[in-house]
C-alpha cells in the first residue's frame, strides 16, 4: 500500500543524487523520464511494482505536471517534507541548467540536416521506452492476478485494454478513464473475490 515506507529511509544526499541522475538523463520527453524514475525507485527497493503503479495512477487524477507530482509524492514517502524539497531540487536543477545550455547550442545547429534527422530518430525510441515501461508495470500485476485465478486475470486484461482503447480510439480524458476503471474494478473484482470465497467454503458449498 502507499502508506508503507522503506525499512531504512535513504539519506537526503542519496535522494538528491538519485533524482539529479534522472534529471540529467531525461531526454525524449515524459515517457523516458517516467521509465528512469521507475527503474530508480524499484531497483533501490523504495517502492514495489504495485506501489509504483498506484502512485502513478494517483498523480494522474490531480491537477498539475505528473512527473513533478510523482517526485513530490515519492519525496514525502521517503523523507517527509525535507524529502520533497530534496527530490524536487535534485530533479529540476541539473536538467534546467542543461536545457538552457542545450537550447543555446541548438539555436546554432538546428538547421543542420544531421541534427534534424537525429531529432526524428528520438521519437521512435521514445515510443519504445513507453512500451517497455508498460510491460514492466503490467507484468507483476498480471502475474498476481493470474495467481488469484482466471477470472481476476480476465478482469485485469479487460481493464488494461479498455483503458488503452478509450484513450486512443475515443479520445477520452485520462481522469475519466481512471475513474471509470476504478468503479469497474471495484464492482468486477469484488464479484470475483466474493465468488472465490464462496468456492472455498468448507465442504465446497456455495453461499
Amino acid at each position: 500500500m502507499l502508506e508503507t515506507k522503506p525499512s531504512s529511509p535513504p539519506r537526503l544526499r542519496d535522494i538528491f543524487l538519485a533524482w539529479a541522475g534522472v534529471g540529467v538523463q531525461s531526454f525524449g520527453g515524459g515517457t523516458s523520464t517516467l521509465y528512469l524514475l521507475h527503474r530508480m525507485c524499484t531497483s533501490r527497493g523504495w517502492v514495489s511494482e504495485e506501489e509504483f503503479a498506484q502512485s502513478w495512477a494517483l498523480v494522474q487524477i490531480s491537477p498539475g505536471i505528473n512527473l513533478i507530482k510523482f517526485t513530490v509524492l515519492m519525496g514525502y514517502r521517503l523523507h517527509g517534507v525535507l524529502g520533497i524539497l530534496t527530490a524536487v531540487s535534485g530533479f529540476l536543477a541539473p536538467s534546467a541548467l542543461i536545457t538552457v545550455l542545450m537550447t543555446a547550442g541548438f539555436a546554432v545547429v538546428r538547421g543542420s540536416p544531421d541534427v534534424q534527422a537525429a531529432m526524428r530518430g528520438v521519437m521512435p525510441a521514445t515510443v519504445g521506452l513507453g512500451l517497455a515501461l508498460g510491460v514492466e508495470m503490467a507484468w507483476p500485476l498480471l502475474k498476481r492476478s493470474y495467481a488469484e485465478g482466471r477470472a481476476s486475470l480476465g478482469v485485469h486484461i479487460m481493464l488494461m485494454v479498455g483503458a488503452a482503447l478509450s484513450l486512443v480510439m475515443l479520445g477520452a480524458s485520462p481522469i475519466a478513464v481512471l475513474l471509470a476503471s476504478g468503479v469497474l474494478g471495484l464492482w468486477l473484482l469484488g464479484r470475483v473475490e466474493s465468488s472465490t470465497k464462496s468456492e472455498r467454503l468448507p465442504g465446497g458449498r456455495r453461499r
